[in-house]
């Protein structure tokens, strides 16, 4: 597994966003900045909680030229749901392989009976590709320091 730092160049990834399409960083580069989430599961409390502060908040991070995705080793079939009932503005991506959690060191061994579950993470890709922020918990109820990101994201051209 690979260790990525503040300063790093980001690895290119690709994220299922359904069954007919996929999200590949490289394309996203060049224009906004990203906020990348990797939450445990969708529909679990904290999660729910997270994500429906990024959807409240979406409009400061447009405002901060900035896109936002996240993604869990959930089916893209259960994101669609989940993304469909909580209204959220920004995709939700199915890390289902595990491979991006892993890419970035940021995978539960074991998260109570379930393995390979993300942790909660959060990172800032400039538009160059560049990580600017990475923040992983390995306390699934602890949530990402919103401020602090939007700070990073101020702070970039």
């Amino acid at each position: 597994m690979a260790q990525y730092s503040v300063g790093d160049k980001a690895p290119d990834f690709e994220l299922i966003e359904s069954m007919e399409s996929a999200w590949k960083l490289s394309e996203h580069l060049g224009g906004k900045n990203i906020v990348m989430l990797l939450f445990p599961l969708a529909f679990s409390p904290p999660c729910t909680e997270e994500l429906c502060s990024m959807r409240d908040g979406f409009r400061e991070f447009q405002d901060l030229d900035a896109d936002v995705i996240a993604a869990s080793i959930d089916s893209p079939f259960v994101l669609a749901k989940w993304k469909e009932e909580l209204g959220l503005p920004f995709p939700l991506l199915s890390d289902f392989n595990n491979e991006v959690c892993q890419e970035f060191n940021a995978c539960h061994a074991a998260l109570g009976p379930l393995q390979g579950v993300a942790k909660r993470s959060a990172f800032v890709i400039d538009n160059t590709g560049i990580i600017r922020f990475s923040w992983i918990s390995d306390d699934p109820g602890i949530l990402p320091p919103l401020d602090e990101i939007k700070k990073v994201l101020d702070k970039l051209d």
